[in-house]
């Protein structure tokens, strides 16, 4: 006969089965909340796992995105990266696909220097423009050639500072591994890196999704890479969590003479 006890007993390890075979881990953190309260639990296993379980792209892919968001500096989640460093070479990656990866996510924050530069240009205006010179032919070759690949507006940073886009060129063209992603895959996780909501850049998003529309990537592929940036969300509960149990641990006992 089940009693009160069992049943609750075996939901909680139905739940945590699910969430298992959903998110692929089990944490310090989940086993809180699943205490706490295990709808949590349930719910998030099935909104978090929803685009990897009925999207596009395949199981490398996913884990190669899950790598980037991560490993990118505005978030820099280590458990994460790890757990998910290591699917992602179960699952088909290479070591050269993973640098290629880093490689992104290095270039990331170069977004928002073009940006912010072209505010500059246009605020400083031609009236203080002598660090300004004309961009040479072939660094506008060199410009024109990346495109919007990276979501880099280079115009205005040639005009005010040429030998920093030259080099930062060379590390973009030479810097990476010579195997690696095709590039509607860096399309694809540089997409997830410009949406995600702790880096958010729309016009970075702008310029990748057309990019990757160009080079025949399909709306549920691109927007697959769009919803995977919403789980590290989470990783806020999972600190919350850990407070949590740390706020109704008892103290400890002191120790008698």
């Amino acid at each position: 006969m089940n009693t009160p006890e069992t049943l609750i007993d075996n939901e909680r390890a139905r739940i945590k089965d699910f969430f298992i075979a959903e998110r692929g881990y089990w944490r310090p953190w989940t086993e809180t909340m699943l205490d706490a309260c295990p709808g949590f639990v349930e719910q998030y296993a099935r909104y978090a796992g929803h685009p990897a379980r009925t999207g596009p792209l395949t199981p490398r892919m996913v884990e190669l995105i899950y790598v980037a968001l991560d490993s990118s500096s505005s978030h820099l989640f280590e458990s994460g990266l790890q757990t998910h460093m290591k699917r992602a070479l179960e699952v088909g990656a290479t070591q050269a696909d993973i640098v290629d990866v880093l490689h992104l996510v290095a270039v990331q924050g170069l977004a928002s220097v073009g940006q912010a530069t072209a505010i500059l240009a246009e605020l400083a205006g031609p009236q203080d423009s002598r660090g300004s010179q004309a961009v040479s032919t072939a660094l506008q070759a060199r410009i024109d050639r990346l495109g919007h690949a990276h979501a880099l507006r280079l115009n205005e940073l040639a005009r005010l500072d040429a030998g920093y886009v030259e080099v930062l060129l060379d590390f973009i063209e030479k810097g990476r591994p010579g195997a690696g992603l095709a590039d509607a895959e860096r399309s694809l996780v540089q997409l997830a890196l410009h949406a995600c909501f702790t880096a958010f850049n729309p016009d970075g998003v702008r310029q990748i999704v057309a990019t990757g529309l160009g080079q025949g990537l399909a709306p549920a592929e691109l927007l697959q890479g769009i919803q995977l940036g919403a789980h590290l969300a989470v990783h806020g509960s999972a600190l919350g969590a850990k407070v949590l149990q740390a706020c109704q641990a008892p103290p400890p006992r002191e120790q008698s003479e």
